[in-house]
């Protein structure tokens, strides 16, 4: 972790995580946007994609332990994210959901995986963007079923409520389709990303810099700090596969909203 090199870099003190852990420089200083985020994404694409070929690629009755990994993620997304939440039109969401799902979940495991050890969605960027692939989606579908004047309409004049009510429910409305939900589905994503990561980083520093500490007591500290990270690392893989859940259910839900008759 870059964190270490300034680990001792305020003299004898110990020297927090903070935001500047995450600022990763350039790989290479011809290529300033190659950073090392953005070659974890383009490695997680990589390995998805490989991944789902070879499973796929021998495909039989009696499925061997790569196709049947394989499938069953694919048989995750598509009944439980997909059929469940949007119903009989679902078939057509499931490529979408299904690659937000696995690009999703891959970038934030990468959080804990030895060497790699940065999960790419705690660049809030990266959140920002799927949320505005998302966030197009359940838009364009909804305008192409309804027409974009009887869509806006829905949005703005919730069916059923009192006129006066919509002095005030419709800009709230408005608000929420167009900005909440785009903003809270990216920023759920990467502040646990990022919250997650940071605690790790507390926790393995402060193992580090008790266990070379010149006092005893900060040495015999030293092993409760270490598997504190080694227990919130357990934890944090469990966040990071709800994360990957969470964003993609939402997305179901908000696809299965702008198909319905009424909100």
């Amino acid at each position: 972790m870059r964190a270490f090199v300034n680990l001792y870099a305020a003299g004898d003190g110990f020297v927090p995580p903070s935001t500047n852990d995450f600022n990763l420089p350039p790989l290479t200083e011809s290529i300033p946007w190659l950073t090392k985020p953005v070659l974890l994404v383009f490695l997680s694409v990589i390995l998805v994609s490989v991944f789902f070929i070879l499973s796929a690629r021998k495909a039989a009755v009696v499925p061997s332990k790569l196709q049947f990994a394989g499938e069953s993620i694919y048989a995750f997304v598509r009944n439980d994210l997909a059929r469940d939440v949007i119903g009989h039109e679902f078939m057509r969401f499931v490529p979408y959901l299904f690659t937000l799902f696995t690009f999703v979940l891959t970038n934030n495991i990468f959080g804990i995986v030895p060497f790699l050890q940065f999960p790419a969605m705690s660049h809030v960027a990266f959140p920002y963007v799927l949320a505005l692939f998302s966030f197009g989606v359940f838009h364009y579908v909804g305008i192409r079923k309804k027409g974009l004047g009887s869509y806006l309409k829905e949005i703005a004049f919730m069916p059923g409520v009192p006129k006066p009510v919509y002095i005030l429910l419709t800009p709230i409305e408005i608000a929420t389709f167009f900005l909440v939900r785009p903003l809270t589905l990216s920023l759920r994503l990467f502040a646990n990303m990022f919250a997650g990561h940071l605690l790790l980083l507390v926790f393995i520093m402060g193992g580090d810099y008790m266990l070379h500490d010149s006092h005893l007591i900060m040495k015999l500290f030293s092993p409760f700090s270490f598997a504190f990270g080694i227990a919130l690392t357990f934890f944090e893989f469990m966040v990071q596969c709800l994360q990957a859940y969470i964003f993609t259910l939402l997305t179901a839900l908000y696809i299965a909203g702008a198909l319905a008759d009424e909100h």
